[in-house]
Order: structure tokens, then sequence, then C-alpha cells
């Protein structure tokens, strides 16, 4: 593949840049075990590093001819049995940023070149022992920031989608087979791949490829944060309630309508899940233009979330009040479905709880103190609880944009194969969809791969994975 050089030794910090207790700097290739042969005085004395047993660790010293860098310790795998299935030497020294450009100037005296970011991953996806999807989830993994992302990316590291990905293939290239057999014969009109068992297989792919579809929108938002909508009338407690959820002063509360301008939003992890909130301009006639553009950023902010906490006033707003902005907001949301939770906000004025609300079926209505931070736990759980029914029905859950696009393209082209049976389309016609729904398959787990695509998922990686 053009994006890496692939016949040479690589070497990079594999931790963090900056300094820390300690650093591990990792090679991998072909010169891997010599090169550290040649800057490692190993503690246990007569022993050869050139070739000492894969999976196994040693103490020692390492510096050139005439100075001491420092003591480490050298994890040795060798090929294929490594992350990359080449020669791997880890180096694990300590922590300091003069140590680690030392160690590293040294190994590059020594012909060794600096990886790029990626690249080991890269190498390990090219000796097969990942597929291209897993080594996103790689990706992923480092960048996870919840319990949640950690478990969709480890789900996907272990290869649960790349196997659901595989068994569709695999079952549909063997359809493939027979029918280009039909074409071979077809001065014989004979007659390969059951037509009646060709329509049960596509039917089984199209529901499967539209649950993965319809799963990218919870996975999306699982892995970048859940986007909750905070919004209301002016002066509901709005504010006062996402500095109670944040347990900080993010917000600025005052008794004026109309304080909150624009958008706020913050980030915090309930119950393993992370959740974006976004306190938004009251809802009402705007009073000036500044407010104007606030409250439509408002409706934006709707627009995306999906959860949205409909805070009202308890001491002030009916029933009836809470009812009609509720069917704005459906009007306003349309067709998109949305998770609407009511909170009725200053319960610390109430002597008892208003009457009527429990007629809301359909939402879940929860009475708080935003002031008092009274039954803001019962916010969290409820959201938890949302989002944790969600993660139940979809077993495989797609976070990976370039999947949901994949995943798309070949269900249209399996779409195209149904309806061209339907319709008694000759073979030669019904294997340019198959081929097509085989290809976009092909490209997320990298059966079928370029290097544009290859660069753009290997580019999303740091130095030294």
């Amino acid at each position: 593949m053009g994006i890496f050089q692939l016949n040479d030794t690589i070497c990079a910090l594999s931790t963090a840049p900056g300094m820390g207790a300690i650093a591990v700097i990792r090679l991998s290739g072909p010169a891997s075990f010599d090169t550290i042969g040649q800057v490692f005085k190993p503690a246990e004395k007569g022993l050869d590093m050139t070739t000492v047993k894969s999976h196994t660790i040693h103490l020692g010293v390492i510096g050139g001819q005439t100075s001491i860098v420092d003591e480490v310790l050298i994890s040795c795998f060798r090929a294929p049995h490594s992350y990359t299935g080449e020669d791997v030497i880890e180096i694990s020294c300590h922590g300091s940023i003069y140590i680690q450009q030392k160690i590293l100037e040294l190994l590059l005296s020594l012909g060794l070149r600096l990886a790029k970011p990626g690249e080991f991953t890269f190498r390990g996806f090219l000796n097969k022992k990942f597929d291209l999807s897993q080594a996103e989830a790689v990706a992923d993994l480092i960048a996870s920031h919840s319990g949640t992302a950690h478990e969709l990316a480890i789900r996907q590291m272990r290869g649960g989608f790349s196997k659901k990905i595989g068994a569709l293939r695999n079952s549909l290239i063997e359809f493939t087979a027979l029918i280009e057999l039909e074409l071979d014969f077809s001065e014989e009109h004979l007659i390969f791949a059951d037509r009646a068992d060709l329509r049960l297989l596509l039917v089984h792919i199209e529901s499967e490829l539209s649950e993965l579809i319809k799963s990218f929108s919870m996975g999306n938002v699982i892995k970048n944060g859940i986007p909750v909508a905070i919004i209301g009338k002016p002066n509901v407690g709005k504010s006062t309630l996402l500095n109670a959820i944040l347990n900080e002063e993010k917000a600025i509360v005052s008794e004026i309508p109309g304080t909150t301008r624009d958008a706020i939003e913050d980030t915090i992890v309930i119950g393993g899940y992370s959740f974006r909130f976004i306190d938004t301009a009251g809802l009402r006639a705007a009073e000036d233009a500044i407010e104007t553009i606030g409250i439509g950023r408002t409706w934006e902010k709707i627009g995306e979330a999906s959860i949205i906490l409909y805070v009202f006033d308890a001491t002030d707003q009916s029933f009836e009040d809470v009812t009609s902005a509720i069917t704005e907001l459906k009007t306003t949301r349309g067709d998109h479905p949305v998770n609407l939770v009511l909170i009725g906000n200053k319960t610390d004025k109430l002597k008892k709880l208003p009457k009527g609300f429990k007629d809301f079926v359909e939402y879940e209505t929860i009475f708080v103190s935003g002031k008092r931070k009274e039954n803001i736990h019962l916010i969290a759980e409820h959201l938890v609880d949302v989002v944790g029914n969600s993660m139940t029905t979809n077993n495989t859950i797609v976070t990976n944009s370039r999947h949901y696009e994949a995943l798309q393209q070949a269900y249209s082209a399996i779409r195209g194969i149904s309806h061209g049976l339907n319709n008694g389309v000759s073979p030669d016609l019904l294997t340019v969809d198959i081929h097509t729904a085989l290809y976009h398959l092909g490209e997320i787990t990298g059966e079928i791969t370029t290097d544009e695509i290859l660069g753009a998922v290997f580019s999303r990686f740091c130095v030294g994975k």
C-alpha cells in the first residue's frame, strides 16, 4: 500500500508525550532484535538479545558505547505473535523527556525510522492480526471517555461486528458463485441458484442491515456524548437545574427573564454514559435581536437533541400550559422521535404537587427543586434508564460514520437485487447489484480497500499506535 513504507523497522514513543513515571518506546520490523542488541546491556550475563525467546522481559541498561542513558525493561515479541505481526520490542524507561529523546536518537542513529500516526496498527492490519473495523475500534478505545463508549469499542475490537458483516457477505458470495455459473451455461438455460432461497436470504440481509443502520443514531451519540437539551420558558430554572446536575456554577442564574442568550454546554458521565447537557435560551417572543438569535439556536438544539428535558415552573404553569408547549414541540420536531422528560421545578415553593400531571402517561414527569438540589438524582437515574433500554435492544451498535455510509450503500444494492428478482431481470444484471453490495460490505472489514480509505482511517491514530 502506498501510504506507508513497510519493509523497514520503525520506532516511536507509545505512551503519551511529556514527563511521567515511565515511558514506553516501541520498535517493530525485521531489525528490532538486532538493533536492541546494539544499545542494550542485559543484567543477566551472557544473554544474547538477538536470540531471546518471545514474550520475555529483560532488565538492563541502555545507552551508547561510552554512556548509560537509563536502566530499562525490554519486552520481546517475535513474529507473528505480536501486535503488528512483526518482531516487536518495547522499551520501558523512566519518564524523563530527556531520556525518551536520547533513546529515540540512539535508535534513529542505527537506521530505524520514526513511525507515522497509526503505522503500528496498520502493519497489524496488513499482517491479518485484525480487520479494518477492528483496527478502527483500537482508535475508538483510546478515545473512549465513558464506560459505554469503552464497552462499544471493546465489542468491535473483539470482532462481533466484523463477524456479523462477514457472515452476511459470505452468504451472498455463495449465491454470486451460483449465479455466475448460470452465466457460463447461459445457452443451456440452467438454473443453479434457487430464486426462492435467494429471496429469503435478501430479506434476512435487508433486515440485518436495516437494524445496523438504525443503531447508528444511538451509537454516534454514545460515542460523542448523548445530547440532552434543557428547554422551557424564561425564568423557570433551566440554568439552576443545569448547575445542579453538573454540581458546579456553569450557567449564570438570575431572576431577570432572558438571562441565557446562547446555548451553554457541558458534559458529564452518569452511570457509565456520557451526557452532553445543553442549557438554552427561554422560549418566548424575543424582545431584542440578540435574544431572537438565542431562541433560534434553542430550536436548533431541540432538533439535535436525543433527550429533551422540558422544565416548567410548578408554582406557575398549569397542566394546560405544558400540554400546549408539548404540542408545539411535537410540531417542530415533525417525524423525528424524541425522548421527552417533563421537569416540574421550584417544588421548594409548593405546599403540595399540582394536579393533572399524572395524566401524562406518555412522558416521565419529575418534580424537583433545582435551588435546593432535591430529586436531581431522579433525573440522572431516568436518563441512564432511557439509554440503557436502547442499548439492550441493540446487540450490535454502529458507531463509525464510515461504516454507516457503507451499510447504507450495501442496503441500497440489496434493495436493487430484490427489485431485479421481482421483475425477472437476467442473471448478469443481478450480479451487478450483488457485486456492489459485496464491495460495500467488504469496505467495512477491509477486504476491499483503497489507499484513500486506509489513509482516512489511520490518520486518526496517534503516533506510537
